[in-house]
Formats: C-alpha cells, sequence, structure tokens
C-alpha cells in the first residue's frame, strides 16, 4: 500500500479548553489535491497548520512524507518544513523592496543555500511569471503576486502544498487562474496539494473535499463539482454546532504570522510572533535585501 504523503491519526487540538480538533484521522494520497471545507469555527485552519507542522496536535499523529513529527524537535521541524513543505496563503506576504526573483530565493537564502538565476527563473517560469523577475510586488497586480507567493513555496519542491484561502483575496477571474495553474501542478507534476477554502467553485478544482463540522470530519466528496458542494455545505451550515469561531478565526489570522515563521524558519506556532521572528531572521542572517539576495 502507497505511504500517504500526510497522514493524520487521532488528532485532537486544544485552545484554552476549546477543542477545535477532536479526534481526526485523515490521509492526503501523493499527487493528490485535497479540498477542505467547512462551516465558520469547524476547525478546518486548525487542520492545516497541524497537517503542515505549523502547530503541534494537543494529542495524536502526523506524519508528512514517511516523517512522524510527534518527536521532532524544534529545529527538525523547522528543517522539515522548509525542504518539504510549500506554503501558499490569502495574503501574499511578499516582501515589498524585494522583486519577484528575490521572494521566490528567500526561503533558500533564508536556510543558507545560494539558488542559482536559472533556479529561480524556472521556479517563477513554472508559473508563467520568468518575465517578472525584476519587477517588486507594488508592480505586480494580486494574481501575479499570489503566483510568486506560489512559485516560492514551490521552489524548494515541497513534498506537501498547503494552501489556505490562496483565492480569497483575488477577484473571480484571477482566482481562477490560480485554481487552473494548482490544478495543472497537480496533474502535470503530481504536486499533493491540501487547501482550506470556504469557496465551492474552488473546492470544484479538487479531486476531493473533506468537510469537518466542529473539528470532526463529517463527509467527503470525489471529482466533486461546485453545486454539489454548495448543497453539501449549505446542508452542514445549517445543522452544524458553533465553537465561537476560535478555530478558523486563529487560523486565518495565524496564517499570515505562520508563514512568515516559515520562512524564515521561525518556530512552530502561528501567531503574531512569527512576524517579529521572521524579520528578525532577515535582520540577523546576513540575507540583507541588498546583499546576497540581488544575485538572483
Amino acid at each position: 500500500m502507497t505511504t500517504p504523503a500526510v497522514r493524520l491519526t487521532a488528532v485532537r487540538r486544544e485552545y484554552r479548553g476549546v477543542t477545535a480538533l477532536d479526534g481526526v484521522d485523515l490521509d492526503f494520497l501523493a499527487g493528490t489535491f485535497t479540498a477542505v471545507m467547512g462551516p465558520s469555527g469547524s476547525g478546518k485552519s486548525t487542520l492545516l497548520q497541524c497537517a503542515a507542522g505549523l502547530d503541534r496536535p494537543t494529542s495524536g499523529t502526523v506524519t508528512i512524507a514517511g516523517t512522524d513529527l510527534t518527536g521532532l524537535g524544534e529545529r527538525a521541524l523547522t528543517l522539515l518544513r522548509r525542504d518539504r513543505i510549500g506554503f501558499v496563503f490569502q495574503s501574499f506576504n511578499l516582501l515589498p523592496s524585494l522583486t519577484a526573483a528575490q521572494n521566490v530565493a528567500l526561503p533558500l537564502r533564508l536556510a543558507g543555500r545560494r539558488p542559482s538565476r536559472a533556479q529561480v527563473r524556472e521556479a517563477l517560469g513554472r508559473v508563467g511569471l520568468a518575465e517578472r523577475a525584476g519587477h517588486r510586488p507594488s508592480q505586480l497586480s494580486g494574481g501575479q503576486q499570489q503566483r510568486v507567493a506560489l512559485a516560492r513555496a514551490l521552489i524548494t519542491r515541497p513534498a506537501v502544498l498547503f494552501g489556505d484561502e490562496p483565492t480569497g483575496a483575488l477577484d473571480t477571474t484571477t482566482g481562477r487562474q490560480v485554481l487552473t495553474l494548482l490544478r495543472e501542478l497537480v496533474d502535470r507534476e503530481s504536486q499533493t496539494t491540501v487547501m482550506v477554502t470556504h469557496d465551492p467553485v474552488a473546492a470544484a478544482s479538487a479531486d476531493r473535499v473533506v468537510f469537518l463540522v466542529d473539528g470532526r470530519v463529517v463527509d467527503e466528496l470525489l471529482t466533486p463539482d461546485a453545486e454539489t458542494v454548495a448543497a453539501r455545505m449549505t446542508r452542514l451550515e445549517g445543522g452544524s454546532g458553533v465553537l465561537g469561531g476560535f478555530g478558523d478565526s486563529r487560523g486565518s489570522a495565524g496564517g499570515v504570522g505562520a508563514n512568515a515563521g516559515t520562512i524564515a524558519g521561525a518556530g512552530t506556532s502561528a501567531g503574531a510572533g512569527d512576524v517579529s521572528a521572521a524579520t528578525r531572521s532577515l535582520a540577523d542572517g546576513g540575507n540583507a535585501p541588498g546583499e546576497e539576495v540581488d544575485a538572483c
């Protein structure tokens, strides 16, 4: 039997007495595209953060590419995230003073590796932006910025790409372009992808949709279409309990910090502290924007 790219076993996550995940058992198979949906407070962003090693479950185990995260120390977990996991969030989290090429190169620079120009341009080429390598974020559209963020996530050739509402800040047309790109990465390159979304149209791009309610997996759809997904969500939202929005509000608000902390190799906690950790890493790591990063 093929080992799943990601496996969650009896994963439980509690925050100050509130249960965000309640004994989740879930596999994400290699080379597949899974969308995770649920009512507000269902725990879907918490699920993504635990699955990606951004947050540690209160109990249970998470395995990524055959590695059990349970016993990993902070440094080992940081290295695994850098090498094996890619992240794309609703906020693009590009550094405004850096060009597209420099933003894409940043994860490798912060890991002490020197990417070649060809490597960076290849990553941008995969998202159709090779000709925009020298442009700064302010010179790019929202869709182009998200594609730069996607190239940044893909430059390490991750085992799994995680997206937390990756089209949430985009207009309909641009969002569909990004979804088409995510779908092509799965079909063309067997890129394992897990995406949290509230949008039935976005979910319909996936091979499978997993539905959460009150921190538990309650349903799934294979080869989904937007109408069926929307109907299923309407039914779930009509009968779901309430967690006070805690699970998802923490996930989405923490996502920006979590992404910045991951790029910088910060700790696993997904909160505002990771943003400052990313800033300190840039300041202390010797990779100031005007120095080595300019090589790209």
